[in-house]
């Protein structure tokens, strides 16, 4: 498992030259910033359509949506061969690239178990093309492409568990972060740089544009996730071990967090119940899973 750090270990080298095409408060360019700092330069990042087009201080090289898992695959066996092991071999993508139209191969890079390291920006939508739902959108949340009005109350299923979906690979590390936990994010890649085999870890980078917040309100927004347990953090090694790496002695309620954000502004009482319902019970059964220590298959 990682091991906790302090704000001093952080690597003060900065390998991202530019927030490219970030809007004001962009989680994703911090998502980039705080993730290449644990990486360092010894990486070869591969990128795919995703917003922000961050530019870092490391070979970069850009492909399909639908082949991100081929582009890592294809560089480590190539490094394999040339006897550089020590490189990292990076995939940066979004969220339409990982839960939905990249899926499929970077599931085959998981059962392969090869040496990569998928990271994803997850700003739970397609915020580069117009802020279109994708499969890492929570339920009820208005987008460009589910409305609100009076056939639709915002996206109408949840979002798509792709953290557990991939530690049922049975891959050598998953794990969840948030741009407002640095150290935690940083101490992830740090310990997962280490691990030979598929590591996947699932950043939440929150988009003041597309959830419609004031761009100061980035790091709280991103923080009361966290804390209202509507994203945990945690740790799955080989697919059974589990661990929280965050445990508030209370959540906040769920909507201090919905209620900060304009793509939830519609929600009534009754759909905010819902939502805490939901969140209630997943972060229960999370707590059961790490008083134990490990997923019950």
């Amino acid at each position: 498992m990682s091991e906790r750090i302090t704000i001093k270990q952080v690597p003060l080298e900065e390998l991202v030259i530019t927030p490219g095409s970030a809007c004001q408060g962009c989680g994703a360019a911090l998502a980039a910033r705080l993730a290449f700092k644990a990486l360092g330069p010894n990486t070869i990042r591969h990128s795919i359509p995703a917003c922000p087009d961050n530019v870092t201080r490391t070979p970069t090289s850009g492909g399909e949506f639908e082949a991100g898992g081929d582009h890592v695959t294809g560089t480590w066996r190539a490094l394999k061969v040339l006897g550089r092991e020590d490189v990292q071999v990076v995939g940066f993508y979004g969220d339409g690239g990982v839960y939905d139209i990249g899926f499929q191969s970077i599931s085959g890079a998981a059962i392969r178990n090869e040496n990569v390291f998928i990271i994803c920006k997850n700003n739970e939508a397609y915020m580069n093309t117009g802020g279109q739902v994708s499969g890492a959108t929570p339920q009820f949340a208005m987008t460009t492409t589910t409305p609100v009005g009076p056939m639709s109350r915002g996206k109408p299923n949840s979002r798509k568990n792709t953290p557990m979906i991939f530690a049922m690979h049975g891959v050598p590390y998953v794990a969840t972060a948030s741009v407002a936990f640095p150290t935690d994010l940083i101490a992830k890649i740090q310990y997962g740089k280490g691990i030979r085999g598929f590591k996947f870890l699932d950043i939440l980078s929150p988009c003041p544009t597309g959830w419609r917040f004031d761009p100061s309100k980035t790091i709280e927004v991103a923080r009361l996730a966290v804390q209202t347990g509507f994203w945990p953090l945690y740790e799955i090694i080989d697919g059974r071990k589990f661990r929280l790496t965050y445990k508030p002695r209370e959540l906040k309620p769920v909507a201090e967090y919905l209620k900060l954000q304009g793509r939830f502004r519609h929600l009534t009482d009754g759909e905010i119940e819902e939502i805490q319902r939901s969140v209630t019970d997943y972060w229960e059964r999370l707590l059961k899973l790490d008083e134990i220590g490990e997923i019950l298959i």
